[in-house]
């Protein structure tokens, strides 16, 4: 086993990384109307460096941009595709290690057919580009996120009468904006995607089913949107995806294991890798890792990003060694089990929590895989 010069790589993070006050207090001025748009960004782009020169430091080889220019993870991309209605979410409820908490996402629907109609994440993408010599990467909402919270009752029938034209709109958006992502030179996209963790949910899936849709089918559905989504890529771009079960100042939606979507999720996706979640009880056992199919890799969620209590190396080892009974140890890598800020109200650690997880994850990737 060695350590790898390509994405994803033996230590890496899954991309958002808690706001500087600066940048906090920017977007606080800007929402009041005391600054413009162009002076938001610069504090972004102070804030971006600083973010770039702390992965860099701790010796990770993929860099983000730490997501410091969104106020949700998903929500700032999906809003600019052409169809894509946003309005004022419903009340969730989020478990947490200390209290119950409550956040109202904004709602995402379709007002009308879904076009890509101009680069997204490109000029992001140039500055991150221009400000490291390592993997720039690129991380946007999986394309399942239009489709979820709806489901085929949100979306009108007089503009899609038939669901796969709304699947085949959404995909030819995806492939727009990855064509537009590699002609800058992006070469590392992850994919985000909840909706896959949440289907482990037995209570989710009872909603699911309310909804109209059927739990067991969706993961296919969803392999089939992503797989025609990113198609077109060029052979040497590494596309992962990362599920996630919520995260918001430390707390989550869903729970339960990978077991109900393993085997479609592993052999039907065709990503390079799979940014997992295994923290805790909460994601389930290492079984479900038998499903994957060699020459696709698995990076274990192991370091949590909610809590600031620091893990051992050889805790770390030893959950890896757990994993190993079900999967090469040659196709697993190591991150934090989520982004340390998924929303622009960061978890409930300190930056200098941060800094010591992402190090971890580097040095014990060097330490087990060479």
């Amino acid at each position: 086993m060695t350590m790898r010069d390509k994405a994803p790589f033996r230590a890496d993070h899954v991309g958002s990384l808690l706001r500087s006050p600066a940048l906090l207090e920017a977007r606080a001025r800007r929402q009041k109307g005391e600054i413009d748009d162009a002076e938001l960004r610069a504090a972004e782009d102070v804030s971006i460096a600083d973010a770039i020169r702390l992965q860099e430091d701790v010796g990770l080889e993929g860099i983000t941009d730490g997501e410091h220019r969104r106020t949700l993870f998903h929500v700032d991309f999906m809003e600019k595709l052409d169809g894509i209605t946003v309005s004022e979410g419903k009340l969730v409820s989020f478990h947490s290690h200390n209290e119950k908490l409550e956040f109202a996402p904004p709602t995402m629907g379709i007002g009308g057919r879904l076009r890509h109609v101009a680069p997204i994440q490109g000029a992001d993408f140039d500055f991150l580009k221009s400000r490291t010599s390592r993997t720039p990467k690129v991380c946007i909402p999986s394309p399942s996120m239009a489709h979820f919270r709806v489901g085929r009752r949100g979306i009108p029938t007089d503009v899609y009468p038939d669901i796969e034209e709304f699947f085949d709109d959404l995909a030819a958006a995806y492939r727009a904006e990855i064509a537009d992502l590699a002609s800058r030179g992006c070469r590392y996209i992850q994919l985000d995607d909840t909706n896959l963790a949440y289907l482990c949910d037995p209570a989710v899936r009872q909603q699911v089913i309310a909804m109209g849709e059927n739990p067991d089918e969706l993961p296919h559905t969803y392999a089939k949107l992503i797989n025609d989504s990113i198609k077109d890529r060029p052979d040497d771009m590494a596309v992962c995806i990362h599920l996630c079960r919520g995260n918001f100042k430390s707390a989550w939606v869903a729970e339960g294991g990978y077991d109900p979507v393993a085997d479609a999720m592993f052999n039907e996706i065709a990503v390079d890798g799979f940014f997992l979640e295994y923290e805790n009880e909460r994601s389930g056992g290492f079984e479900p890792l038998r499903y994957v199919p060699k020459g696709k890799l698995v990076v274990l969620g192991l370091v949590s990003s909610k809590l600031a209590a620091l893990e051992s190396k050889d805790f770390l080892k030893s959950r890896i060694d757990q994993a190993a009974k079900h999967l090469d140890p040659d196709q697993m890598a190591l991150s934090p089990q989520c982004g340390f800020s998924s929303t622009v109200h960061g978890n409930q650690i300190t930056v200098e929590d941060q800094i010591a997880k992402l190090r971890l994850c580097v040095e014990t990737a060097q330490e087990v895989w060479g």
